[in-house]
């Protein structure tokens, strides 16, 4: 028998998906501690957690036969994917199942923040009768900025259309096409600032989105704004929030995540009256506490009788065989396209892969899956994964274009990303080293071997002496070790990349002092 553990509360739904079908038996056991988990895992094929249980590499050491771990909800920072995938265990995550009810809440934020309806309440419940205290404001003809117009943004936008508001969507990886044809007008973040009455962030929490709104963001936007958080605590800048809500810059905030929870008592938003607070309840309706039971249920049941893999984060290949073979480049691919999507700059249009040398024998539909989900997973995160990648491209009005050639080139194998966006087209061509590592050999017209790995500073500069040194003082004097370097270059003294591997995160406070060395002509960070 196969057997499947649940080690976090799970809807009874979810629990008769398990039950009814005859080859599995189900144990419900929570609260755990991580030593008895330890101890029970090697008699379990599968593993379904919430985010109570940690699933650590000690976990999965543990393990004997476990081959599927099933996640009831969209993080994943409770799962040790790294070390699941070095086992060959596949983990799937729900990243639709809270879409509706997080929708839902959002906009039931908007409504409560215009009418004052919460303040209202309590003055009433209070006894007292001060209709002209909470004058409200409607939302017919106003401008509401969407930011981050995934799958929760879009329902919230198709909310407010009915509500006769304007939408002004800012997402780098949505198309114009799409976002007019549902009546979206797609715009850049300044503009979305500087024109809403109302703006909403619907993005996953990233080294880029932390605090991407702050005080510079604040001061752009109109006087009146109202601003609101049900996606992730941290996006936006409470303290600079504060301030701008105590100087009547914004008129009011309505927040259901935040930076630290759960709140401290003395949080400063708890102390004002223009600011709507719940304690993170965007998915907390019996629906979408249901619906992700059951497709967590469903898709670690499939998994486990081979009827197909669906919501994977880490396992885009099936056959064992052409996977020993494939592994390698779509761990490339993968790579190739993070590395490149923050390289490029504008609003993505296109994706041409073409695939050259002894690979192109073999299906390579895993490895473009892998490049799909590399360009995506800088924005959205968590919520694409190996199988849903290639889907988003098409929703969001991507278009994905592969070509192949049996002919070796320069290189015995060699796969090449291009994107073009609205302001740039870039191309970049990655390989395997001699030991299957992944490398970046050419970046538009210039050669070079990179290694595209963890934290890179990304450098265009003149070719001029003295270079080298001055960014190895300037780094060793602020306590960055630097890994790696490489360099290319059209000419001598032209134009030249200089990428450097560093061991520790590089501050924008150091990445201007860079952009002030002599010959220096951007600086960009990329992680991968």
């Amino acid at each position: 028998m196969i057997k499947v553990l649940v080690s976090d509360a799970l809807s009874e739904e979810g629990i008769k998906v398990f039950r009814e079908s005859k080859e599995l038996v189900v144990d419900v056991k929570t609260d755990l501690k991580p030593d008895t988990l330890k101890e029970i895992i090697k008699d379990y094929d599968a593993l379904v957690v919430r985010s109570a249980t940690k699933v650590t590499s000690d976990i999965i050491q543990a393990a004997k036969k476990l081959k599927v771990v099933g996640r009831a909800g969209v993080g994943l920072d409770n799962v040790d994917l790294e070390a699941a995938t070095q086992k060959g265990i596949i983990v799937m995550n729900t990243p639709a199942g809270n879409t509706i009810s997080t929708a839902e809440h959002t906009f039931s934020m908007i409504l409560a923040l215009s009418r004052n309806i919460p303040q209202a309440n309590a003055s009433t419940k209070k006894g007292e009768w001060k209709r002209s205290k909470f004058m409200g404001v409607e939302l017919y003809g106003k401008t509401l900025g969407i930011v981050g117009f995934g799958r929760i943004g879009s329902e919230v936008a198709k909310r407010a259309l009915s509500f006769g508001m304007k939408i002004l969507a800012y997402d780098p990886f949505l198309s114009a096409e799409v976002a007019e044809s549902i009546g979206v007008e797609i715009a850049e973040l300044k503009k979305v600032l500087q024109e809403a009455d109302y703006i909403t962030v619907h993005t996953p929490l990233t080294d880029e989105t932390r605090h991407m709104i702050s005080d510079k963001e604040f001061a752009l936007m109109k006087k009146g704004v109202r601003i609101i958080n049900c996606a992730r605590g941290g996006i936006i800048d409470e303290a600079a929030l504060v301030k701008a809500l105590k100087e009547q810059k914004v008129s009011g905030a309505a927040m259901d995540v935040f930076e630290n929870e759960p709140l401290s008592a003395e949080n400063e938003l708890l102390k004002l009256d223009n600011v709507v607070i719940t304690p993170h309840l965007g998915a907390s309706t019996e629906e979408a506490q249901v619906n992700v039971a059951i497709e967590v249920a469903e898709i670690v049941r499939d998994a486990l009788l081979g009827k197909g893999i669906r919501n994977a984060a880490n396992y885009p290949c099936l056959e064992a065989e052409v996977c020993k073979i494939l592994n390698p480049y779509i761990n490339l691919g993968e790579k190739l396209g993070m590395f490149t999507a923050q390289l490029v700059e504008g609003r993505f249009q296109e994706l041409i892969i073409n695939y050259s040398g002894e690979i192109t024998k073999y299906d390579l539909s895993p490895v473009t899956m892998a490049l799909a989900k590399g360009v995506l997973e800088p924005i959205l995160k968590e919520t694409v994964n190996f199988v849903n990648a290639v889907s988003l491209l098409k929703e969001r009005g991507i278009k994905l274009r592969e070509s192949k050639s049996a002919q070796e080139g320069e290189f015995v194998n060699l796969i090449q990303l291009e994107i073009k966006t609205d302001k740039e087209v870039k191309k970049v061509f990655g390989t395997l080293s001699s030991n299957k590592q992944p490398r970046i050999v050419k970046i538009d017209d210039y050669y070079l071997e990179l290694y595209p790995i963890g934290e890179m500073v990304f450098i265009r500069n003149w070719d001029k002496p003295g270079l080298i040194g001055s960014l190895g003082t300037l780094m060793g004097k602020n306590g960055i070790n630097i890994a790696a370097m490489t360099f290319g270059r059209d000419q001598q003294g032209g134009k030249a990349i200089s990428v450097l591997n560093v061991d520790s995160l590089v501050s924008p406070e150091i990445q201007d002092k860079i952009r002030e060395l002599e010959n220096i002509l951007t600086v960009k960070v990329i992680r991968t």
